[in-house]
């Protein structure tokens, strides 16, 4: 049974469509990359899936709770909590034992580390945490290669497709991912026409549409 579901969906602003005729179906435990380059929409795409974004046309329906990971100017982390403050509140946020912190897998976090001295990686890592304490089925995420190297994307997509193989599934957005490395990719802008496992997202830049 599908997890999430995707119809006709786009998202308008001013006179610009950042996507639109989106149709998605996603099965628990997919990995599902949202691909294209900066201000192509990724971001709005990716939020509009998690039902964090109102659409302008079409559905997407969720069976099950949609949980943010870290994604910049929506879920950023706290700059003087530690790791584990962050947890305790997230935990209180969620109505359960803040002491259950002690429990929680941290990814090899330190603790005590402050959000504001996290690495774009940790925070990344942190952000996954955090959104698996709310059991999520489904797990939204902002950047895979935005400010990591290469060896950190390859460690992140690893704990990504970990969690996915649990039967939580995974949405995240990255400038060009291998397809193979993935369920499927939602490419946004793209020229060419889709590769087996790919949507492409229709985008227009409104030329069409009466004024507002």
């Amino acid at each position: 049974m599908p997890v999430l579901t995707a119809r006709g969906a786009g998202v308008r602003q001013r006179r610009r469509w950042l996507f639109r005729d989106l149709d998605v179906t996603i099965e628990p435990g997919e990995l599902v990359a949202v691909a294209g380059a900066p201000g192509s929409g990724r971001t709005t795409t990716l939020l509009a899936l998690a039902r964090r974004f109102r659409l302008s046309s079409g559905t997407v329906t969720v069976d099950g709770r949609p949980a943010l990971g870290y994604v910049p100017g929506v879920s950023d982390v706290e700059p003087v909590f530690t790791v584990t403050e962050h947890i305790r509140e997230r935990l209180a946020l969620l109505g359960r034992d803040r002491r259950e912190a002690r429990d929680v897998d941290l990814r090899g976090l330190d603790p005590k580390v402050q959000g504001r001295d996290l690495s774009p990686y940790a925070k990344q890592v942190l952000g996954l945490v955090l959104a698996m304490l709310e059991e999520p089925a489904v797990i939204a995420l902002d950047g895979l290669d935005a400010g990591l190297d290469a060896r950190e994307q390859a460690e992140l997509l690893a704990m990504l497709t970990e969690i996915a193989a649990g039967g939580t599934a995974v949405l995240l957005t990255v400038r060009e991912i291998d397809p193979a490395a993935v369920t499927t990719v939602i490419r946004l802008g793209a020229d060419a026409p889709a590769s087996p496992g790919e949507t492409e997202v229709s985008e227009e830049d409104g030329s069409d549409e009466e004024s507002e």
